[in-house]
C-alpha cells in the first residue's frame, strides 16, 4: 500500500483525478472492510462528490447499515468524516441548527451515526418527521422545507440541498434508501485484517487526502457543472443517485469511468434483489407473478389467488388475512380489476391483465426449469390465446398443455383416484398449502378414467 500523498504544496501542478481517487480508496481499505469492491468504489465516489455538490442536480445519500453491532459502520463513518467536504456531525445538533447550517453554499456534508435511534421504531420516527422531511427534500437541488420560525412565527422556506450519510443498525426509511447508495456492512472475519484507527495518529493522512480531493475538485468544478454522463447503465431514481458519482468518475478518468458504471450496475442489481426494499404492493405483484408462473394458469379465481398468496413462505399475506376485498383494493393501484374466465362462468383475475404492471414495476424473473414457460410479450392473436407466444402452433400447444395438465391434476386429485372432471383444477402441494386447493381455471379438463 502506498504512503499518503502530501498535498500541502501540490497546488502548483494539476492533479491526476484517478490517482487522487485511488489514494482515497487505499485509505478506506486501510481501516475498513467493505462488503464488495463495488461498495468500496461507491463510497470513494460519494466522498469525492461531496467536494463538488454545488455542480450537481442531485445529492445522493450514503446509507451504511448492518444487521448487528460491531460491523464497522461507525468506523467507516469516522473515516468518511476525515475525507468529505465540511462534515457536520449531527450527534448533538438540533433540527433547527441543521436547517440553518444548510444556508451555506456549498452546504456542509451531513453525517448521522446511530441513525437507528432516529428512525428505528415507528414512534421514534414520528418524532423525527422534520428530519426525515429534510433528508428527503435535500436530495434535489432547489427543494425547500417550510417551517414556522422566529418570535413572530413567520413561515420560512429553508434550503435543504446537501450530501448526507447515515449509519445504523437495520434499514432506514424506504424514502431515504431509495435516494441512497446503500452499503450493507458485515462483521469482519478474523482473517480480514485492518489497521486500528486512532484519530490523533491517522486523521492527518485523511485530511491530506481530503485536501487533494478539494484541489482536484477546483480543477474540474467548471466542466462538471451541468455535465450529464452518458450510458449510466441504470435508470429512473437509481440514475439520479448515480449520475453525480459517475460524473466524478468521468472527470477523474483512468479506470474510474468503467469502475463507476460497474459499481452502479452491481449495487442497483443487489438492491433490486433485496425484496424487503420493495413496497408491500410490489411484493404482492411479485408473489402474484410467481403464482401464475408456477401454476401455468391464465385465469384464477379471487379466493383461490388469496389462498395461494397466503401459502407463500415468508410472505405477510397470511398475517394480513388477505381476502378478495383487500386484494382488489391493492390491485386497483395498478388498474387491475377482476374479470371473467373464457367461458364467462367465473370471476377472478386474468394473467394477461397483470403483464403491463409486471413489466413496469418488477425486475425480470429468472425462469426455473420446472416451471411452464410464460409469454411475456403478446400480439394480436394472443388476445384470443393469451398464454401462447406469437406464431405458436395452437393445436400442438393445446395438446401439450392438455397432457401436462392431465398429469398434474391426476397427481393432485384430493381423493387419490387420478380422476378430475369439469372446471375444477387442483394444484400440487406447495409449502404451507393444502393438497387440492381449487384454482378454478375455467378450462374443462376430463382425463380418461384410470
Amino acid at each position: 500500500m502506498s504512503e499518503p500523498v502530501d498535498y500541502t504544496n501540490a497546488h502548483v501542478a494539476p492533479l491526476d483525478g484517478a490517482v487522487v481517487l485511488d489514494q482515497v480508496r487505499e485509505l478506506i481499505c486501510r481501516y475498513c472492510v467493505l462488503p464488495s469492491q463495488s461498495a468500496l468504489d461507491g463510497v470513494v465516489l460519494w466522498v469525492a462528490a461531496t467536494h463538488l455538490v454545488s455542480g450537481f442536480e442531485y445529492a445522493p445519500r450514503l446509507v451504511v447499515r448492518s444487521a448487528e453491532k460491531r460491523s464497522g459502520k461507525s468506523r467507516l463513518l469516522e473515516v468518511v468524516d476525515g475525507l468529505v467536504y465540511n462534515p457536520l456531525r449531527t450527534v448533538n445538533a438540533s433540527v433547527a441548527y441543521v436547517f440553518r447550517s444548510l444556508d451555506a453554499d456549498p452546504p456542509p456534508t451531513l453525517l448521522f451515526d446511530e441513525a437507528d435511534t432516529i428512525f428505528g421504531s415507528k414512534k421514534v420516527a414520528e418524532n423525527n418527521e422534520e428530519l426525515r422531511g429534510l433528508l428527503n427534500a435535500g436530495f434535489q437541488r432547489g427543494m425547500t422545507y417550510g417551517r414556522v420560525s422566529g418570535p413572530n412565527h413567520e413561515p420560512t422556506e429553508f434550503n435543504t440541498y446537501a450530501m448526507a450519510a447515515l449509519a445504523g443498525i437495520g434499514r432506514m426509511p424506504d424514502t431515504i434508501e431509495d435516494r441512497a447508495v446503500v452499503v450493507v456492512m458485515r462483521r469482519r472475519k478474523d482473517s480480514e485484517k485492518v489497521k486500528p484507527f486512532r484519530g490523533t495518529r491517522d486523521r492527518p493522512a485523511l485530511h491530506s487526502a481530503r485536501d487533494g480531493l478539494a484541489q482536484w475538485a477546483d480543477q474540474v468544478r467548471e466542466p462538471i457543472t451541468g455535465y450529464e454522463p452518458a450510458d449510466l447503465g441504470v435508470e429512473d431514481r437509481a440514475a439520479d443517485v448515480w449520475e453525480p458519482l459517475i460524473a466524478v468518475a468521468d472527470m477523474a478518468g483512468g479506470h474510474w469511468p468503467h469502475t463507476a458504471r460497474t459499481a452502479a450496475a452491481e449495487m442497483v442489481s443487489a438492491a433490486e434483489d433485496d425484496n424487503d426494499t420493495t413496497s408491500p404492493n410490489m411484493k404482492l405483484l411479485a408473489d402474484i407473478r410467481d403464482v401464475f408462473a408456477v401454476t401455468g394458469l391464465s385465469f384464477i379465481k379471487s379466493q383461490a389467488l388469496c389462498d395461494q398468496l397466503r401459502a407463500v413462505e415468508e410472505s405477510p399475506w397470511a398475517d394480513w388475512e388477505l381476502n378478495p376485498s383487500k386484494l382488489g383494493h391493492r390491485l386497483k393501484e395498478y388498474e387491475i380489476k377482476t374479470g371473467h374466465n373464457p367461458d364467462k362462468t367465473e370471476r377472478g383475475y386474468r394473467r394477461v391483465d397483470f403483464l403491463d404492471a409486471f413489466d413496469r414495476y418488477l425486475p425480470p424473473r429468472p425462469q426455473k426449469p420446472s416451471e411452464p414457460v410464460q409469454a411475456v410479450h403478446h400480439s394480436h392473436d394472443q388476445h384470443e390465446h393469451p398464454d401462447t407466444f406469437p406464431g405458436t402452433d395452437m393445436s400442438a400447444t393445446a395438446e401439450a398443455s392438455e397432457d401436462s395438465r392431465r398429469s398434474t391434476l391426476a397427481q393432485a386429485a384430493p381423493d387419490g383416484s387420478g380422476r378430475v372432471s369439469g372446471n375444477h383444477g387442483y394444484l400440487p402441494r406447495t409449502p404451507g398449502a393444502k393438497v387440492g386447493v381449487w384454482i378454478g381455471s375455467g378450462q374443462p379438463v376430463t382425463p380418461d378414467a384410470a
